[in-house]
């Protein structure tokens, strides 16, 4: 080819790419024109479309976003006493805040890199990530690589809801923004690490936060996380319910696989990052991490399930009352309106659940978990019985077994905190509380708390004082009321002493009789008794117990402490103080003593009450207790021996304890060999002995009772109480007590005097003018106007007045026998074997009888014998005749009986059955001889000489 052939054919080619790269270049001008243009209005409306999306959304000032950004739900901790930590409080969800200085840099570079790799670089949002989001939004594409920083993340917890929107989320990108303007990233961070759920813990209950996963997946703190601890727990928050290695039952799940996968996958992530070395990086991805999982935890509900329910119940009365308090109601207003309590019940519940507080307690740890042990050990609780009741499922009548059930208090006198307590024996088999929610009667238990001290402080007894303990029947509107001792029997004469330390039922009652028009009731009010009903102060049965509705162990047991405190109440508690998240004190107990009782009516109480353990009815405890105390208490059963209590207090400290079913039933009177009583009092004992081992000092404080001044020791007349007179001292009737001054008795005894008196049936009377001397005794006898002082003249058995022992067998009451006007009919008498025998005078008013005896036919007859009515009728007899006569209380003699021969024997023919006998007739009275005329009476040692 030519030269110019060449030339042209270049020509030619250049002009066709000249061409081509003209329509080229115009092609993509065109499209990058469009391009741009179609971007320019894409933004646009997109810019557009985000503005209108957010026009609405009004910025949120910096306080309120603080206030938001740190408002989530935190678990309340509780502690005992000596702040030993207890648990956490009940709640759905559990969270502990943790600053990030207190969190391990593995488990923040572990987040960081898992969650937002540029955290520290962004300014809340990443653009990028956000259209790569929209894209696969858009596309609905199966890869999804989540567009939301931390900071969005923690803008959507906080601040906005979970709603999927595109709305909520130009609104999450506006608060991202503007969050990171307010607060640094630290603070973002700490937030965040704080609110992110993690799915469950050991126990199987809803956890968020870092500190709560940590300690309830691994048992550690947060700051002690390891890297591949941490790695787990940071894989978490993407899904926590997917990854959580437990179970809603807190089990550890059969797959781990999905939790395993992705702390890899976190690992990974911060190996490319470069937070860790590749070394680091093997070695984590080959630890079983499986082994550091903490076992299933137990809550404090499981482990202390009365207590922990005991201290929400009061947490939550003690909110209701500040909350009520600062929209301006009073206590009592709430407590009378069940709406409005109910309202403020619900939000003092949502406060407590949701933040944070921390509540400490009076409980000792020690002592509390010893309690439970002994008595879940402890053997002589007595059988269980079977009751009828209703099933709440399906409503049929159905059979169910119930144990013996126990409650018990221990509180500490002079602050009123209670150290311990138990509950019950099986809080699965039945929740309710027994030592603060049981309410049951409180039996004898009653007797110093609303009789003795208030008749004392009212001045109406002493411990010397003299109440007759017979029969008593008492007219109601229900009908006649006739209170029985628990033995049974009535005692006579008794002391408040005495009567307290036995435990005496009628003292007690004839006592409250005196004093129920003051009101005594209002001295339980005083100690805090707060089930007390409109009938209950007109009600003579409240004095041994019989409540209308009950009262607990708690109220019983703190009415006590009112003695050993000299007469001052000083209301139980249990929550010491409770502070917020802040560290600020929203609320702390304080004290408010109530003066109930003088010093002096509190010792003399406490004084009695010693004699109830020294030699009254919990003698059983001397040699129970592993110390010694001083101890004074009192024992009490319910009615028909459905409640057994004991309560005693010493300096320190005051603890009581209840036995019974919790369907009222009879307790069985013996079991294992001991009765109800002294099961109830070695249980106590026991109770108290491991108390001891933990605290020796405040179980067994060394000091006594100090006895205050205004005290004083007399003696009185037991008779009366009145001062001893001469009479009462000759016959040794003096008893020594303690009294207050202002009530020492001033009068003598004037009840008590000289006289003599025949005895019929054990039965004593007053010996008239005429009474032969030989048919009475002395002795000193009762005016009857004490007994009409007492109320009881119209007593039918006056023996039941005198207590049956030595020291009151010369005492009497004036008692009269009457007489019927005649002398007595004349007696009956035979011969059986050797022995001269009658049977007793029908008429009452005989008071003897007189055994007159002759050797021979031809001599007088002569009284050998004076048998007083009651003792043994019958004479040996020896060689000659008898005749007996009957003598009444005015002194008439009655004719004499048949006669009765006791002669040698003789032969048929000789016999002097035919010969007649001189017998006196009322024309022929008979010879009695006189004092000044002693007869002579043959003997054994002395034959007659007839």
């Amino acid at each position: 080819m030519s030269e110019k052939q060449v030339r042209f054919s270049w020509q030619k080619l250049w002009r066709h790419f000249t061409i081509t790269y003209e329509v080229v270049w115009n092609v993509c001008l065109i499209i990058f024109i469009v391009s741009l243009c179609a971007f320019s209005f894409a933004f646009g409306v997109g810019a557009g479309y985000f503005a209108s999306l957010v026009k609405d959304a009004k910025p949120i000032p910096y306080k309120e976003m603080k206030k938001d950004i740190y408002n989530y739900e935190e678990t309340t901790h509780i502690y005992f006493a000596n702040r030993e930590y207890l648990g956490y409080f009940r709640s759905d969800l559990e969270r502990d805040e943790v600053k990030l200085s207190q969190v391990s840099p593995y488990f923040i570079q572990a987040v960081i890199a898992t969650e937002d790799e540029h955290f520290y670089e962004h300014k809340g949002v990443v653009p990028k990530a956000i259209i790569r989001a929209i894209f696969q939004e858009a596309t609905n594409s199966s890869t999804r690589s989540g567009g939301s920083t931390l900071t969005q993340q923690l803008v959507k917890n906080q601040i906005l809801t979970s709603e999927v929107s595109f709305e909520r989320k130009a609104k999450e990108v506006l608060l991202a923004l503007r969050l990171e303007k307010f607060f640094t990233k630290d603070e973002i961070l700490e937030a965040y690490i704080n609110v992110v759920t993690f799915g469950r813990n050991a126990s199987g209950r809803n956890i968020a936060g870092v500190q709560a996963a940590a300690k309830g997946v691994f048992g550690v703190d947060a700051k002690e996380l390891t890297l591949p601890q941490a790695a787990f727990l940071a894989g978490l928050p993407q899904s926590p319910f997917r990854y959580t290695p437990f179970t809603s039952k807190g089990e550890l799940k059969n797959d781990l696989s999905p939790a395993l996968n992705r702390m890899k996958t976190v690992l990974s992530r911060m190996k490319k990052a470069g937070y860790i070395s590749k070394e680091q990086y093997e070695e984590a991805i080959a630890y079983d991490i499986t082994k550091d999982f903490v076992s299933s935890l137990p809550s404090p509900i499981e482990k202390y399930p009365w207590l922990t329910f005991e201290i929400e119940r009061r947490a939550k009365d003690i909110f209701v009352d500040l909350l009520a308090k600062k929209d301006g109601y009073e206590r009592q207003d709430v407590r009378l309106n069940d709406q409005l309590y109910m309202e403020y019940a619900e939000k003092a519940e949502k406060q407590l659940r949701q933040n944070g507080y921390t509540i400490y307690t009076t409980i000792d740890k020690d002592i509390y978990e010893r309690m439970q042990a002994i008595v879940e050990k402890y053997p002589y609780f007595g059988s269980d019985t079977v009751v009828r009741k209703k099933d709440e499922k399906t409503g049929q009548i159905i059979s169910v077994r119930q144990p013996v059930e126990v409650g018990a208090m221990l509180i500490e006198n002079k602050t009123g905190r209670i150290i311990s307590f138990v509950g019950g024996r099986d809080y699965k088999r039945e929740q309710l509380n027994h030592a603060t929610q049981a309410y049951r009667s409180n039996g004898s238990t009653m007797k110093p708390l609303l009789v003795y001290a208030p008749a004392m402080e009212m001045g109406i007894v002493q411990p010397g004082s003299v109440i007759p303990d017979v029969a008593l029947e008492i007219p109601t509107k229900q009908g006649p009321y006739r209170p029985k001792n628990a033995d049974g029997k009535t005692h006579g004469l008794t002391s408040v002493r005495h009567a307290l330390k036995k435990s005496y039922n009628i003292p007690a009652i004839r006592t409250y009789a005196r004093i129920i028009e003051q009101r005594p009731i209002s001295y339980l009010e005083k100690m805090g008794f707060t089930s007390l009903t409109t009938g209950d102060g007109s009600n003579l049965a409240l004095a041994l117990g019989g409540l209308t509705k009950g009262v607990t162990i708690e109220e019983n047991v703190n009415a006590y402490a009112t003695f050993a405190n000299g007469g001052t109440f000083i209301d139980a508690y249990l929550i010491e103080k409770i502070v917020d998240k802040n560290g600020n004190v929203v609320y702390e107990h304080e004290t408010k003593p109530v003066e109930v009782f003088s010093p002096q009516t509190a010792y003399l109480t406490i004084d009695m009450m010693r004699d109830v353990i020294r030699s009254g009815t919990a003698a059983f405890l001397n040699g129970k207790l592993k110390f010694s105390a001083d101890w004074a208490g009192k024992t009490g059963t319910g009615q028909n021996t459905k409640d057994a209590w004991f309560v005693a207090t010493n300096p320190n400290v005051t603890f009581g304890i209840w036995m019974g079913y919790d369907t009222p039933k009879s307790l069985e009177k013996n079991y294992k060999g001991l009765s109800y009583s002294q099961r109830n009092l070695l249980l106590w004992a026991q109770l108290m002995n491991g108390a001891y081992d933990i605290r020796p000092e405040l179980i067994a404080p060394k000091e006594r009772f100090r006895m205050p001044g205004g005290i004083v020791k007399r003696s009185y007349c037991a008779i009366s109480g009145l001062l001893p007179s001469e009479t009462c001292k000759r016959f040794g009737l003096i008893e020594t007590d303690l009294f207050n001054t202002a009530f020492v008795p001033k009068q003598e005894d004037r009840y008590l005097i000289n006289g003599t008196f025949v005895e019929l049936n054990g039965e004593r009377y007053v010996a008239l003018p005429t009474t032969p001397k030989e048919f009475t005794k002395e002795g000193v006898m009762i005016d009857t106007s004490l007994l009409e002082q007492w109320g009881i003249q119209h007593i039918k058995d006056m023996s039941q007045l005198l207590p049956r022992n030595d020291k009151w067998k010369h005492v009497f009451v004036a008692k009269t026998l009457q007489e019927n006007g005649k002398k007595p009919d004349p007696l009956a008498v035979q011969q059986k074997g050797a022995t001269l025998v009658w049977g007793e005078h029908h008429e009452q008013d005989v008071i003897g009888y007189r055994v007159y005896y002759t050797a021979s036919e031809t001599a007088p007859f002569q009284v050998i014998a004076t048998i007083r009515r009651g003792e043994q009728k019958s004479i040996p007899l020896k060689q000659g005749i008898y005749y007996v006569t009957a003598v009444d209380i005015a002194g008439l003699e009655s004719n004499p009986s048949n006669i009765v021969r006791m002669l040698p024997a003789t032969p048929p023919e000789q016999s002097t059955d035919e010969q007649p006998i001189d017998i006196p007739t009322e024309e022929q009275p008979i010879d009695i001889p006189t004092e000044e005329q002693p007869i002579d009476i043959p003997t054994e040692e002395q034959p007659s000489t007839n």
